[in-house]
């Protein structure tokens, strides 16, 4: 009996990689996916989804009363969206972390793509296969040319493809291919392209730009310059603009005008104003323009926007000693539909009337209320049945005491600090309904008028210095989009080679034909086209 000595084969030894290469790896691999087209989408995807919050919520930077009464009403669920971002959705971090990722993935994966279309661009269409039979679309013909014959007059008719001519396997076999449809892919890439560019613009106009946004009485009222922020009622500057150095520009509302609908629905909103930029700063000219929604005054640079309007009602104090003061103040519209607005106006007594500013704290005016364009009464109770300033009234509660004019805190443009009321520091004079030109007397001898009201409009000057790159981004993501969308790539391929025949047969063929073609994407259509290619190339009709 013999045995049998058997050895196993020593395992492989186990390599191990150092921290800095399992890192260098960790890194590679992260790269590799988040460049990845399939991660392109998916942070696309992302991106459109985190939109949503900042359609469908009122936004801070766009109206931050509506976003203090919209938290004010959910005081448990209104927080708590707050803290995650919900009313600043496109500054939020996590929106801008998602803005971010896709700027890297696209430029990761459109560079690389870049590169193969340049090579592709440079490299000679394929070789001809060894078996045209086996391709989706393919003929068999005979020719009494000589295939360096049929190969040329091919080659001749295929303008605008390239070709590549080369010998075959055979004795004096020809192949030629070619290949059209490379504006596909450059399509592609010019999308890819300027959505990458689309994306700096926007990124580069908000760090760049300033918007600012101010309410201007009409029919003569002061106007406003861009001398400043504090011009503006809200202003907000890019990362990298602190406000200064704003183009030079006045403007001054003559009129404003809005069509209605018999529902009172806003149909279209005009307004006529006269604006001073560059030189006319220097020599006093003004130049009359017309405002309408989406049709913004372009000057210098900037844009003015007419973005909304309403009402500001004028009141007339008339104090003890004889002399009056009158104020003109805009009201906030609280209903979209009617412009039911309310507000409030604080009237300073004039100086010298009080012997102590105390005194003249304390004799202090402020009117609050609502005002109805349309008056509509309910007994008592006043609405607005329609937004045009048909029949205007107000219905204000009047208070005298310490307003807190020049207290130096900030306050409500459109309500009363309710302390004050609740302390006692204003007193509440009387509660009237006022129609133009009617007024009422306090307890001290003040008579308080009620004037009419004149309109307001809320313009918002923007500066973009690339907003024409936003245009150009935009236009050419389009052109290149449709150029992807309509060109086919498609390859053709000719082989030729000779047969023997009887010498002086009559109609001899001296060649054999094989055509065959593939569209890199199957699309309808192309069967069709390959047949017109053959008829056209090899003169066959069946």
């Amino acid at each position: 009996m013999t045995d049998t000595l058997t050895t196993s084969a020593a395992p492989d030894p186990v390599v191990r990689q150092s921290p800095l290469g399992r890192a260098w790896a960790l890194v590679r691999n992260s790269w590799r996916g988040l460049t990845s087209m399939r991660t392109a989408l998916v942070l696309l995807f992302l991106l459109a989804l985190a939109a949503i919050p900042g359609a469908l919520l009122p936004q801070r930077s766009l109206n931050a009363q509506k976003v203090d009464q919209y938290i004010a009403d959910r005081p448990t669920l209104g927080p708590m969206m707050d803290r995650f971002e919900l009313f600043d959705v496109f500054g939020s971090f996590w929106f801008t972390a998602v803005y971010v990722l896709l700027f890297i993935s696209l430029v990761g994966c459109i560079l690389p793509r870049c590169w193969d279309h340049y090579r592709a661009l440079r490299t000679p269409p394929v070789p001809a296969p060894r078996n045209l039979g086996r391709l989706p679309h393919h003929s068999s013909e005979t020719d009494d040319r000589t295939p360096d014959e049929v190969i040329e007059a091919a080659k001749a008719s295929l303008r605008g493809w390239r070709t590549e001519v080369r010998p075959g396997q055979r004795d004096g076999e020809v192949t030629l291919s070619a290949e059209k449809g490379y504006l596909r892919e450059f399509g592609n890439l010019v999308f890819h392209l300027s959505l990458v560019g689309l994306l700096v613009a926007i990124a580069l106009g908000k760090l760049l730009g300033y918007e600012g946004n101010v309410i201007v009485i009409a029919n003569g009222g002061p106007g406003f310059c861009t001398t400043s922020p504090a011009a503006f009622d809200s202003f907000r500057a890019g990362n990298t603009n602190d406000g200064t150095g704003m183009t030079p520009l006045c403007v001054r509302v003559k009129d404003f005008t809005a069509d209605y609908l018999p529902t009172g629905q806003a149909e279209m909103f005009r307004s006529n104003i006269d604006y001073q930029a560059g030189t006319d700063l220097s020599t006093d000219t003004w130049r009359s323009t017309e405002l309408r929604v989406n049709h913004p005054l372009r000057v210098a640079g900037d844009r003015v926007y007419l973005q909304g309007h309403g009402f500001a009602p004028t009141f007339t104090v008339t104090f003890p000693d004889g002399q009056s003061r009158t104020e003109t103040i805009q009201w906030r519209p609280d209903d979209a539909r009617t412009f039911l607005s309310s507000g409030v106006l604080r009237i300073d007594p004039p100086g010298g009337m009080y012997a102590t500013d105390e005194e003249r704290r304390q004799n202090q005016i402020a009117i609050e209320g609502l005002f109805a364009p349309t008056a509509m009464f309910n007994g008592s109770l006043l609405t607005s049945s329609f937004p045009r300033m048909d029949d205007p009234a107000v219905a204000v509660d009047i208070y005298r005491g310490n307003t807190g004019l020049d207290t130096g805190r900030s306050q409500s443009l459109f309500s009363l600090d309710p302390e004050m009321v609740k302390q006692g520091r204003l007193t509440k004079e009387a509660r009237v309904n006022l129609r133009p030109g009617e007024s009422t007397t306090l307890p001290n001898g003040a008579k308080v008028t009620f004037d009419g009201a004149e309109e307001f409009v809320n313009l918002q000057v923007s500066h973009d210095p690339v907003q024409q790159w936003v245009l150009v981004s935009a236009l050419t993501m389009m052109g290149g989009l449709l150029v992807s969308l309509l060109l086919k790539r498609r390859r053709i391929w000719i082989r030729a080679y000779p047969v023997e025949v009887a010498a002086g047969t009559v109609g001899q063929r001296r060649a054999v034909v094989e055509m065959g073609g593939l569209a890199r994407s199957d699309q309808a259509g192309w069967g069709a086209e390959f047949d017109r290619l053959r008829t056209r190339l090899l003169g066959a009709e069946n």
